[in-house]
């Protein structure tokens, strides 16, 4: 699976060309373990106008210094919407995140910041996509995370299928949905409705512009094939370090130095082994400890060694190790170099404690990334999709969110 990957995973739609398309910025590497939950526990929050959202991340320099947040509405096409903060805001942003507090009895001191929306100072008075920004005291950008917010006004159910193209029978999934608007009115669905749909909450691989290809009644019928396909990937491949002494399958030693150090065994490639089942958490991540109770500031930091025999298949090309831990950017701080002595590509990162999805991906010299080299494509691998579905009325000025439908491959079908 190809397709080109900035640092940042700037998505440029084609709706957007000449506008400023605002982009989920990563943090600098002080900053870590940035969990950002609606309801759920999936780490994009998606809520309904009024539920909560919370974020939380650690400062690994342990200062206490002070950061501020902005929340940005945008279009569907993630450039800025037309509103004034006035119209999709109550009260004011721009605020200093008040509650924190230093680690507890770690060896590795950081301050953990946390935040919720709705507060006493803002909340949210209309749907649509949503980015939260993060600035420290100078008011530089520390990092950003998209979300969106809807209402029940439509009813969207959808399927996953087995493409039936030939070329990609055994790689591939099919998105089919339907779009109830019965009781919301809808004068031209093809001009007025919008939809997205993401796999696992992943936006550089999202599609857009979809357009439906029937109306039978109230209903907006989507059954493509190529339009709404996407690779099907590998199950992510995952390691536990909520007890720091205690080896789990995927850990082959334990060291203590400055801090813990915790070796896995050397991942092999899957690209070419048959499918095999082995749940996973869609690249998120869970922090959880066994050595204290207040999980955000006693759960201990270690520096994780990530092993990939080299292979000839991956030639001059960069290897990077990705997950939600760090929002799947490809950075310096998370690639693979080669050791010799070993024949393996090698990493050493530092993560909280707790169960943790990763894969590996491949960054060709032309900047196309290759997200499944080393893992495989396979129809029968268990991912979750989201469609979301946006409305503009003549004279609006913003695309507001009326419906998401949600769906698994796990009831994959032909």
């Amino acid at each position: 699976m190809r397709f080109l990957l900035k640092q940042l995973f700037v998505f440029l739609c084609p709706l957007a060309l000449f506008a400023q398309v605002m982009e989920e910025v990563n943090p600098p590497p002080n900053i870590k373990t940035i969990i950002f939950l609606g309801p759920t526990q999936d780490q994009f929050p998606v809520i309904k106008l009024g539920e909560e959202i919370s974020l939380t991340f650690d400062d690994l320099t342990a200062s206490e210094q002070d950061y501020y947040y902005k929340i940005v509405h945008c279009d569907y096409d993630w450039t800025p919407s037309q509103l004034l903060k006035s119209q999709y805001l109550e009260g004011v942003d721009n605020q200093r995140i008040i509650d924190y507090g230093n680690s507890l009895t770690t060896l590795q001191p950081y301050s953990n910041y946390r935040l919720t929306i709705p507060n006493p100072q803002v909340a949210l008075k209309v749907t649509g996509n949503y980015l939260l920004e993060i600035h420290n005291s100078y008011g530089e950008l520390q990092f950003s995370r998209r979300f969106v917010v809807y209402k029940d006004l439509v009813q969207v159910g959808g399927i996953v299928r087995r493409s039936r193209d030939f070329n990609f029978l055994n790689e591939k999934q099919v998105v089919q949905f339907n779009i109830n608007t019965a009781g919301f009115p809808v004068v031209n669905p093809k001009q007025e409705i919008k939809v997205a749909i993401l796999q696992n909450y992943f936006w550089p691989t999202a599609l857009y512009n979809i357009k439906p290809q029937f109306t039978l009644g109230n209903e907006l019928v989507y059954r493509y094939d190529q339009e709404t396909s996407f690779y099907g990937g590998n199950e992510y491949l995952n390691f536990d370090t909520k007890d720091l002494r205690s080896p789990t399958f995927a850990i082959s030693s334990i060291e203590l130095k400055d801090i813990y150090h915790h070796y896995l065994f050397p991942n092999p490639f899957r690209v070419d082994d048959q499918y095999t089942f082995f749940p996973d958490i869609n690249g998120d991540f869970i922090v959880r400890t066994l050595q204290g109770t207040d999980v955000a500031r006693e759960a201990e930091y270690t520096k994780v060694h990530f092993s990939l025999p080299y292979d000839p298949r991956l030639g001059l090309d960069n290897v990077y190790v990705i997950g939600k831990f760090n929002n799947y950017a490809l950075n310096e701080e998370n690639k693979m170099a080669y050791n010799e002595e070993t024949a393996n590509l090698e990493l050493e990162y530092p993560f909280k404690q707790g169960f943790y999805n990763y894969k590996y991906v491949v960054e060709q010299e032309d900047g196309t990334v290759e997200l499944n080299t080393v893992s495989g494509n396979f129809h029968f691998t268990e991912n979750q999709y989201l469609i979301l579905v946006y409305y503009r009325d003549f004279g609006e000025m913003f695309d507001g969110i009326i419906g998401i439908g949600t769906t698994n491959s796990r009831t994959i079908t032909n």
